[in-house]
């Protein structure tokens, strides 16, 4: 049995539930492209998100925060004409603000992973019977989206932040009687 929100048969979906959610991430450009996918969901379905996933790779050079923070007005022209990604300036633009405030995390602490890994959140089990039981945000999201927010990242708010920290593995919301539950429960403990 998987989670409820991936039982609808859509083969990205099923991918990315039972491959990816909810798996500890601790790759830099992984947890740099999690935090810009789940900004760029806001206002819309991950599905929509998740089929553009491919070009947004190809528009933001593998997410590389690197080559992303370098961007400049022209590349913002170039991206709001890419039918491949999200056309929407702001979010656009916040990529690019959250690429350059990445690399001055990686400077001052090592890397994206320590830096986000570091924040008071620790290994949650919340164990929800159902996807009723998964919460919009907690005090740990807040408290990440204060901190992001004031290290310059945008659209970060507190409900983007429990989609990251799921998606990145930070929490375990897959549900009691999904497969997966179990599987990510072993990849404990996790690693401050």
């Amino acid at each position: 049995m998987r989670c409820e929100w991936a039982q609808d048969g859509d083969p990205l979906y099923l991918a990315y539930h039972d491959e990816e959610w909810g798996v500890p991430s601790h790759d830099d450009r992984h947890l740099f492209e999690m935090l810009v996918l789940e900004g760029a969901q806001a206002g819309l379905s991950w599905a929509t998100v998740l089929a553009k996933r491919e070009g947004y790779r190809r528009a933001f050079c593998g997410f590389d925060p690197g080559s992303v923070a370098s961007f400049e007005d022209e590349d913002v022209q170039r991206l709001l004409g890419n039918a491949s990604i999200v056309r929407n300036r702001r979010k656009i633009e916040s990529a690019l603000d959250n690429a350059r405030a990445t690399i001055e995390i990686q400077a001052e602490f090592g890397s994206l992973d320590r830096y986000l890994w570091g924040l008071p959140r620790h290994s949650v089990e919340s164990a929800p019977r159902s996807i009723d039981d998964v919460p919009s945000e907690t005090e740990a999201s807040r408290a990440m989206s204060r901190e992001l927010k004031r290290r310059g990242f945008r659209f970060v708010g507190p409900t983007i932040c429990y989609a990251f920290m799921q998606a990145v593995g930070m929490v375990n919301d897959h549900t009691e009687s999904c497969f997966r539950r179990r599987e990510i429960s072993n990849t404990r403990p996790y690693r401050p």
